[in-house]
């Protein structure tokens, strides 16, 4: 088992670190070239700025069991497809009963935006939503089910 972090706006990397160094998992930062992450504890694989390029080398390198940190819908869906676990920055389990849900709402969303209208942002985030990520991802090491 591995933890890969999609690091580009991942407001938990610290906290993603710090569980996998704590249970001594590998821990892998992707990022692109227009961010820098040097963490003790992980390894960080820096990838060409490009449309869905750090998606694209993550899912490459994920196997069966790995953990992998994503806000994103669209690679959650991709590593569920190569049986990985991805978690949410807020520590939502991505699985088969949620993903086509999320996917649905994106695209929804997408289509309200480039018609021309406009959608509430996230709200400021909290220290709950940081330790309910820190609870998830922890059971998930664990090996417990979430």
């Amino acid at each position: 088992m591995k933890v890969f972090i999609d690091a580009d706006g991942c407001p938990v990397v610290d906290e993603a670190v710090a569980a996998a160094k704590k249970f001594q998992v590998e821990c892998i930062i992707l990022c692109d070239t227009s961010h820098i992450f040097e963490k003790d504890g992980a390894r960080t694989i820096t990838v060409s700025k490009g449309a869905d390029s750090v998606d694209y080398a993550l899912v490459n390198m994920v196997a069966p069991g790995d953990v992998i940190v994503t806000q994103d819908y669209g690679l959650a869906a991709m590593c569920l497809a190569k049986r990985g676990v991805p978690i949410s920055q807020d520590g939502m389990v991505y699985s088969d009963a949620n993903i086509d849900s999320l996917l649905q709402a994106r695209y929804t969303a997408k289509k309200i935006r480039m018609s021309g209208g406009r959608l509430r942002g996230p709200a400021k985030r909290s220290k709950e939503q940081d330790e309910a990520f820190v609870v998830s991802l922890t059971k998930i090491l664990l090996g417990a089910s979430v």
